[in-house]
């Protein structure tokens, strides 16, 4: 068996073949599609390839995986800490790579499938039109905070709002720059609506997003965004390895006869997802339940925004056993629910209902007195929450005198 390992830059790629415990270089190969296929079809079932995940790894893994026994994805990072050396070269990057998978220390990543790279793609666009839209918004009110104008109390980008914006007393190549902002802004409205339309038709389809969406304050994107990330939930053996990938885990230093020091989450992994978890934790925060009695009673001790990470890694917690067990939410609330069915199936198209002779299931949250209820049964369960934890007695540290 032959290890081939493939140092990948933007426009090449170094190639080195260890066989029989010789490194053999063999030269450069272009980064494009069909060099790439020539490389492939030159190698054999029994070779292994190995390169670093880069950002045109699973493009180059796709094309190379027909012609090879297997294809391999470093962790960069890893990789950079076992094999840190003085003399550094393409060369010796390419060698080292099929060492040290012929050896067994080559610290891999997983490859998803295709259907999660589509999700993971659609994810990180929607989250770029987002930010997009959100900038173009900050430049308009910057305008107006130039001019003197007060914040408007109302919804600004609104067909009313943008009646009022139209007619403010700006100077002509301000007002010029904000109605190309309002432009640009429907441009962007107009390919959010598109993407919306295709996630929410894929969450209507899995059972594992309508799973998710059974917790308060998570939706279709939050739960789209989670499992993107974490693709096979049985890659993760427990929780713990979860909240490690997504980064949700303390930092700890130790070294010697000292103590161990905790500091910071560590912020390795999907970063995508983290920020989806840890900004629901501020819907769940508002919303009675347990979670929310976990996140007050964290939040008296050490702030919100410590409250809010140990929330969303409790949160990814709970998520790992839902998924795992195929069990929903034990504090779910119906209406809620149901409501957030519906509005996904407005979002992929449905028909609406409105002027039927038969309610749909959503209509019990237009009650209030259901909302009441059901928040009232979920107030019992925080309450529950708080009696459990009064129990709780803080024990000395192992090996502490008295």
């Amino acid at each position: 068996m032959r290890v081939i390992g493939l140092d990948v830059h933007r426009s090449f790629a170094q190639v080195a073949i260890l066989d029989h415990g010789q490194i053999a270089d063999r030269g450069r190969i272009p980064m494009l599609r069909e060099e790439v296929l020539a490389f492939a079809r030159g190698l054999t079932l029994s070779d292994e390839v190995v390169l670093e995940a880069t950002g045109n790894t699973a493009v180059i893994a796709g094309l190379l995986k027909p012609y090879v026994h297997r294809v391999v994805i470093a962790n960069p990072l890893q990789v950079k800490a076992i094999a840190w050396a003085k003399v550094k070269t393409d060369k010796i990057d390419a060698g080292v790579l099929a060492k040290l998978h012929a050896s067994g220390f080559l610290p891999e990543v997983w490859m998803p499938d295709e259907c999660t790279q589509t999700r993971r793609r659609c994810i990180a666009s929607r989250t770029q039109i987002v930010s997009q839209m959100t900038r173009l918004k900050n430049r308009i009110q910057s305008v107006l905070h130039a001019n003197l104008i007060p914040r408007e109390s109302g919804k600004l980008y609104t067909k009313t709002g943008r009646g009022r914006l139209e007619r403010l007393a700006l100077p002509a190549d301000q007002k010029r720059n904000v109605l190309r902002h309002l432009e640009e802004l429907d441009r962007l409205a107009a390919e959010l609506a598109i993407l919306d339309k295709e996630l929410a038709a894929e969450a209507l389809k899995n059972a594992d997003v309508k799973r998710l969406m059974t917790i308060g304050g998570v939706n279709a994107i939050v739960a789209m965004s989670v499992l993107a990330a974490i693709g096979d939930i049985s890659r993760f053996s427990t929780p713990e390895k979860l909240v490690s990938y997504l980064g949700l885990n303390p930092s700890v230093h130790q070294s010697g006869d000292h103590p161990a020091y905790h500091g910071h989450i560590s912020k390795q992994g999907r970063g995508q997802a983290r920020a989806m978890l840890v900004e629901t934790i501020w819907s769940i925060a508002n919303m009675p339940g347990p979670l929310r009695a976990f996140f007050l009673r964290v939040s008296a001790k050490r702030g919100k925004q410590v409250a809010a990470i140990a929330t969303a890694r409790k949160l990814t917690v709970l998520i790992w056993h839902m998924l795992t067990k195929g069990q929903d939410y034990a504090w779910v609330r119906p209406a809620l629910l149901q409501w957030k069915f519906r509005e996904l199936e407005l979002k992929a198209g449905n028909p609406s209902r409105r002027g039927g002779n038969r309610p749909g299931p959503a209509r019990e949250y237009s009650l209030q007195t259901v909302r009441n209820k059901e928040r009232a049964w979920l107030g019992m369960a925080e309450d529950e929450y708080r009696r459990f934890v009064a129990s709780w007695k803080p024990k000395p540290p192992r090996g502490a005198a008295g």
